[in-house]
């Protein structure tokens, strides 16, 4: 059974935008199984929405199966693994640009208050989530202008993550002319000991 990649994108996107599509091409072209669920509401993401859906995407989360996020689709990564019972685990999650603080720039309008809030507010439960992933990775850009790189300390203290930091790329978006992030394939084959 080829192994199995299911990546969640960010706000206001869809598996079409960012480096989704090259990561998406390049994990066939290199034998996996990658699938891209598009999210519910994208515009006015909900916790118990996203964790649903990427559940029902997942069933039952299995040795061979690998999560990345971008931004909010790490939120919901962390979310999901969080409330997965017994001994269910997946081999590896990567968050990128994923966040539990945010910058005041990522606050423009009260909407985003009323989007980012329940995220923001709403505990994890980093023990139960660090037990359901073998391995956990975060890649995030010295300039992101959404989210601080301390984000990146909590990440390694509350999930032992390995850190990756990437120079001059933004919150890793279209925006910032990222449609490409090697280093997301690279950790990648390094979970699945192809590297």
């Amino acid at each position: 059974m080829a192994l199995r990649v299911v990546v969640v994108h960010g706000i206001e996107a869809t598996p079409q935008s960012d480096w989704l599509p090259w990561f998406k091409a390049e994990l066939v072209r290199l034998g996996f199984d990658a699938i891209i669920p598009e999210m519910p509401d994208t515009n006015h993401p909900k916790i118990n929405e996203w964790v649903s859906r990427l559940a029902e995407v997942v069933g039952d989360a299995y040795h061979d199966t690998f999560l990345v996020g971008h931004s909010i689709g790490g939120q919901a990564i962390l979310r999901y693994l969080a409330q997965l019972q017994g001994d269910s685990k997946v081999s590896g999650t990567i968050l990128v640009a994923s966040w539990t603080a945010l910058r005041k720039a990522a606050f423009e309008t009260e909407e985003d208050e009323r989007t980012f809030k329940p995220w923001l507010q709403t505990p994890i439960d980093w023990d139960n989530a660090r037990r359901h992933s073998d391995k956990f990775t975060a890649i995030l850009s010295d300039d992101d202008p959404y989210v601080p790189l301390e984000v990146g300390d909590e990440f390694a203290a509350k999930l032992g993550a390995k850190i990756i930091t990437e120079r001059g790329k933004g919150h890793m978006s279209t925006d910032t002319g990222v449609t490409e992030l090697p280093s997301v394939l690279d950790e990648i084959l390094l979970m699945a000991g192809k590297a």
